[in-house]
């Protein structure tokens, strides 16, 4: 039997069931919220520098971490949440924050049934699709 921390849990209890409580793990509110924020047009990624290169790394070994670039707080009945993420470029950055805390506030409340307090949406960088294009660039020189 697992134990968990009481700040690794999200506490929700159903009141109008007597026959239980209903748990869900902190780590799930941020795996939905996460999965919610890569839906958004506009978003390339998230993560920051370091967390895109760990990534990076786990794509190559076929394990994705859907919470990169997540960090929830869940009290009893309301989750904030602050998400960094990487925009396309040229995307109206705004909008794309804007479209982020919707789509994250709807996945948790529809989803986990707990109220957002707030989303923060950290853009720390933007994706131009030339830099991925570098090795196909031709050579200036010979």
């Amino acid at each position: 039997m697992s134990t968990t921390t009481p700040a690794a849990v999200a506490r929700r209890t159903d009141d109008a069931s007597d026959k239980g409580k209903t748990t869900i793990d902190e780590t799930v509110v941020a795996k939905v919220a996460g999965i919610a924020a890569r839906e958004v047009t506009g978003v390339h990624g998230l993560g920051g520098g370091a967390a895109r290169a760990i990534g990076a790394l786990r794509n190559v070994v076929n394990s994705k971490d859907l919470t990169q670039g997540v960090s929830v707080e869940v009290g009893d009945t309301q989750v904030a949440a602050d998400i960094t993420i990487v925009a396309e470029y040229p995307a109206p950055l705004q909008d794309v924050a804007d479209g982020v805390r919707a789509s994250v506030a709807q996945a948790i409340e529809t989803i986990v049934g707990m109220e957002v307090a707030e989303i923060n949406v950290t853009i720390n960088d933007v994706h131009i699709e030339d830099d991925d294009d570098d090795e196909t660039k031709e050579s200036r020189v010979q």
